[in-house]
């Protein structure tokens, strides 16, 4: 036997294969629950297992299969409704519980040593910084999943218990960093005139 009739025989084999495998794939297609494509998609994917699920892909699939749709702790009472809504039922009432208030991270910028650990285990990139300088929130994009509590060697990571307390925190900066802005017209002679 040749070469050249080994390479025809192992295609033809090949080619034989992939039909059966693409005839299968189109046979045999396992159709994804679309209540769970449409919870998932609602969920913040933080992916933090604050509700007991690994991620939020999961908990999608036990909300659509009849578990409770209170569980998910970042997306607070506003996803909640929206799940009920999502599923045709009414939200669920606190029993007397008060709705578990909106938390955000804060870093201590005065005891961050600038390791990263965080940034790393942050699943939204709400800290912003790099190595060995100080690290920040973003508290509009921070979902309170609170992982990047445990990894801060120094512990200056806090929860705190509103994004509107750090919206509303007075910003302090030097007026000496501000940039003059100067009107230069299309013509540069002008411009030397007035000096």
């Amino acid at each position: 036997m040749t070469t050249y009739s080994v390479i025809i025989i192992l295609t033809m084999i090949a080619l034989i294969v992939g039909a059966m495998l693409g005839y299968a794939s189109i046979k045999l297609k396992v159709e994804a629950d679309p209540i769970v494509e449409k919870i998932d998609t609602i969920l913040p994917q933080s992916q933090c297992g604050q509700c007991g699920y690994p991620g939020c892909k999961p908990y999608a699939e036990a909300v659509a299969n009849g578990d409770d749709i209170t569980k998910c702790v970042p997306g607070g009472q506003p996803l909640i409704i929206k799940i009920a809504d999502l599923m045709g039922v009414e939200p669920p009432e606190m029993d007397g519980e008060a709705a578990p208030e909106e938390m955000v991270a804060f870093i201590d910028e005065n005891m961050c040593i600038g390791c990263t650990k965080c940034i790393q285990a942050c699943p939204v990139d709400a800290i912003i910084g790099t190595n060995k300088a100080m690290h920040t929130i973003i508290p509009d994009l921070c979902t309170g999943c609170e992982l990047c509590v445990a990894p801060c060697p120094t512990d200056c990571i806090k929860m705190i218990k509103s994004k509107q307390a750090i919206k509303n925190k007075p910003r302090k900066f030097d007026e000496n960093l501000i940039i003059p802005i100067i009107n230069i017209s299309d013509n540069p002679t002008e411009f030397h005139n007035e000096k």
